[in-house]
């Protein structure tokens, strides 16, 4: 696994590059097929004694990539953290996987008329498919030309065609709290978000 890290407006030490690699092992033992380890150190401009350094940490391998970030008072401090968060997502990944060895996968058909029991995701309402579909649920784009506290920004990425046990897996390991994708079963545009616990909810959208 290749360990490659970056600084931005801070300097990346030897001793802290050693610091980086000695606890590599541990991801490489989890994930023996890992093929990038990726770290990127930022100095930020708010200088508060918390919130000093930046670190982001990209996981690449077989599979989804795994990101996680955290700020500390230091590089060490903020990396220490995002790497915990890491290796939990991995955890997590591993967990799921031998809960579902051994058993087939659901249907999307088949896993609704159970209500989503089986594959731990609550559909969403039916006030919330009718605000999504027509269109009432308040968005401001860029014409919005009145000031506004609020900032937006947009971002665009590749329709991934899932299925939704496979899109939790894809939300978890990000660290997001929702993952858009095309449902597989459907071929409509969906989303999963995560609720309390380990409970999930869908959304999808239909043409009329």
């Amino acid at each position: 696994m290749d360990v490659s890290i970056h600084g931005r407006n801070v300097e990346i030490t030897d001793r802290f590059e050693q610091y980086v690699e000695s606890k590599t092992e541990k991801v490489a033992g989890l994930l023996p097929k890992a093929q990038a380890f990726e770290v990127r150190v930022s100095r930020l401009s708010d200088k508060s004694p918390k919130h000093g350094d930046r670190v982001e940490i990209t996981l690449i391998g077989p599979g989804p990539v795994i990101r996680a970030e955290s700020t500390g008072p230091d590089k060490y401090s903020a990396y220490d953290i995002a790497y915990g968060r890491v290796l939990e997502r991995i955890r997590r990944s591993k967990d799921r996987a031998h809960d579902r060895r051994g058993r087939g996968r659901i249907s999307l058909g088949d896993a609704a008329a159970n209500d989503f029991a089986e594959v731990g995701v609550q559909p969403a309402s039916g006030e919330i498919l009718d605000a999504v579909s027509n269109g009432s649920v308040p968005v401001t784009g860029e014409a919005e030309k009145a000031y506004s506290p609020v900032v937006i920004r947009s971002k665009e990425f590749p329709a991934e065609r899932l299925a939704v046990e496979e899109a939790v897996d894809q939300m978890e390991l990000v660290g997001h709290d929702f993952f858009l994708f095309i449902d597989v079963e459907t071929a409509k545009p969906s989303v999963v978000y995560r609720r309390k616990g380990w409970n999930y909810g869908v959304i999808s959208l239909t043409e009329d």
